[in-house]
């Protein structure tokens, strides 16, 4: 998305190459609701730019940003969603949209699991070995699975920061509890920094959902909030962005 979005930028602003800063990196595969990105320039029109992008990446919004403005590095937090299709028959419109687990699921235990994750944590259990991060603690700020219509559940999650294949490591782990191949208390050791081999199969990227992104100590998944987003399941890999914009206000 970011190789696109660059080189849409270069050619209706004029210039020979233009840097994104992107608030949230995503694995391929991955969808993005709610990104937000940062380049110093202009602000280009929203319609030049999406008539120069793929079908599956869709500006909503071009603004100018405070200076110094990084969407990177001034966000405070950034959620995820996380989608299971549950029912027997796979699904014909969202083969990409989301996993599709005909499996039986005790959703006790995925409650569970999701309510011992608020704090800070230890996180290398959920990253790959070979990595760039030196620093594995990241907050949670808030965790919880729901059920969103008849055949699907979602995990939400929202922290300062994530480490690579984390959500989807996670969401693993915990279906691995859910299926009673693994215990509670299992899920809740892994949270003390122990080693990656020791917790569960890296889920599909197809399921994941970057959310929205915090600036300010927002609290995007707070109680009672209602900012979490109701988007087209069947949009495939997309991502919808918002350029130079110092806070993302729709979805």
């Amino acid at each position: 998305m970011q190789a696109e979005l660059e080189r849409a930028l270069a050619v209706v602003l004029r210039r020979p190459a233009v840097a994104l800063t992107v608030a949230g990196r995503t694995d391929a595969g991955v969808h993005a609701w709610a990104q937000v990105a940062s380049y110093a320039g202009d602000p280009a029109p929203v319609g030049a730019l999406n008539a120069l992008l793929p079908h599956d990446i869709s500006v909503l919004a071009c603004e100018p940003a405070a200076p110094g403005f990084s969407a990177r590095g001034d966000a405070t937090s950034r959620a995820y969603c996380y989608r299971l299709l549950t029912r027997e028959s796979r699904s014909a419109h969202e083969p990409e949209a989301a996993l599709h687990w005909p499996g039986s699921i005790d959703r006790g235990q995925l409650d569970a699991c999701a309510s011992v994750l608020a704090g800070t944590h230890d996180f290398t259990a959920f990253t790959p070995t070979e990595t760039d991060h030196v620093r594995f603690s990241r907050e949670v700020f808030a965790a919880h699975w729901r059920a969103a219509g008849p055949d699907h559940l979602e995990f939400w999650i929202e922290a300062d920061a994530f480490l690579r294949h984390m959500n989807r490591v996670l969401v693993g782990t915990m279906l691995e509890v859910a299926r009673g191949r693994r215990s509670l208390d299992g899920f809740i050791a892994l949270l003390a920094g122990r080693p990656r081999c020791e917790a569960g199969p890296t889920a599909s990227p197809r399921g994941l959902y970057l959310a929205r992104v915090g600036y300010d100590d927002e609290r995007i998944l707070a109680q009672g909030s209602k900012r979490e987003v109701t988007a087209n399941p069947r949009a495939g890999r997309s991502g919808e962005v918002t350029a130079g914009q110092r806070r993302r206000r729709e979805a």
